[in-house]
């Protein structure tokens, strides 16, 4: 097939590559530039210079034609505003999912040719197809390497075109395909954290975009005030790092953005204490709206998975979720990602939680 590969410039985008050059398919690499220049004065060294360094040795070593697009327009319209808007509004954004679904595999198709009969990255996910021809989203047996919690907004259209060679391997597998080929980024280490931040903090994003307005951190039992903090964007619901205050571990309950206003607790896991319920708006179904009331749910990406509940509203578009057992953090902005077994079923975003009784 002929064949357009995402490369980052790290070890699971290479090997991609190089398993798809050595069955005999004709492919072109591409890497994306995705930051407008004004954002550089922020970011100080340009973020891309060394993956794209790596991205070019690989394609080098593998005698594969490479492709720098940009979308660099694109990208601030759909992820970097959006990012900035939930940060400011007090919700819990997830920029890398709206990067799949509006950059990656929707920009990205626009701007190559239509011969390119499927488009493929690194992701830890697979594909299936069921008996209707619909295409199916499953899970990585790399548990903690799967990716579909960020493939989840992706439609029939997306998956139909995409292609995850490296979605049925350990993350172990795929850095030992990498020594054997001998490939330029085989001892790369892993990169984390928001897809286009590289290594920029989120912190230091959102310091630079919403600056700093201090504001109080409140006892969520007592209402006394405790300390100060610097921006109610700073913190999201469960987090405990970063508070800055003694005497505890302290975790963050919830945010009133009206008052700046931070809520804390230091008993936040006690087992009396409930965090099981939440609403979700703007439901997007991979397939069909499922029929069953009980399936997996992930609040974050990783392994972690929880049975849940699912009452779905009359407009099909909202749901009510209760969860078996309680989360670390249920915040509103996050994705609820729905599962059954090893199939992504698609997503919702959290639009209210119910803080525990303290």
């Amino acid at each position: 097939m002929k064949i357009a590969v995402l490369v980052s410039g790290g070890v699971d985008s290479s090997v991609t590559l190089a398993l798809l050059k050595k069955a005999g398919h004709d492919v072109t690499a591409f890497y994306l530039k995705i930051w407008l220049e004004e954002e550089l004065s922020f970011l100080g060294e340009c973020p891309w210079e060394d993956d794209l360094n790596f991205v070019r040795q690989t394609c080098d070593f593998l005698n594969v034609p490479l492709e720098v697009v940009s979308l660099q327009q694109e990208y601030w319209d759909a992820v970097v505003a959006y990012t900035i808007k939930e940060a400011q509004e007090g919700r819990t954004p997830n920029p890398d999912i709206l990067c799949n679904q509006f950059v990656k595999f929707d920009a990205f198709f626009k701007k190559i040719s239509a011969d390119y009969e499927k488009v493929a990255t690194g992701h830890y996910a697979q594909l299936a197809v069921d008996s209707r021809g619909k295409t199916l989203l499953k899970t990585s047996p790399d548990l903690i390497k799967d990716q579909t919690y960020f493939l989840s907004h992706l439609d029939q259209k997306q998956l139909s075109r995409a292609l995850f060679p490296i979605g049925h391997l350990q993350k172990e597998a795929v850095r030992e395909l990498a020594i054997e080929f001998n490939l330029p980024t085989a001892q790369r280490k892993d990169s984390y954290g928001i897809c286009f931040l590289g290594k920029i903090s989120f912190d230091e994003f959102l310091k630079h975009h919403l600056s700093t307005k201090p504001g109080d951190l409140i006892e969520f039992e007592t209402g006394i005030k405790l300390g100060m903090h610097n921006g109610f964007w700073f913190h999201t619901v469960g987090q405990r790092k970063g508070i800055g205050l003694s005497g505890g571990p302290w975790y963050v309950v919830t945010k009133d953005p009206q008052k700046n206003i931070v809520y804390i607790s230091k008993t936040y896991h006690d087992a009396s204490k409930d965090r099981k319920e939440f609403a979700v708006e703007k439901l997007h179904w991979i397939t069909d709206q499922p029929t069953m009331k009980t399936l997996s749910v992930k609040l974050r990406h990783g392994a972690e998975k929880h049975l849940c509940t699912i009452s779905i509203n009359e407009d099909n578009t909202t749901a009510n979720v209760t969860l078996h057992e309680n989360d670390q953090g249920i915040a509103p902005g996050q994705f609820a990602v729905f599962y059954d077994n090893d199939t992504c079923l698609g997503c919702g975003v959290i639009s209210l939680s119910i803080p525990p009784s303290f």
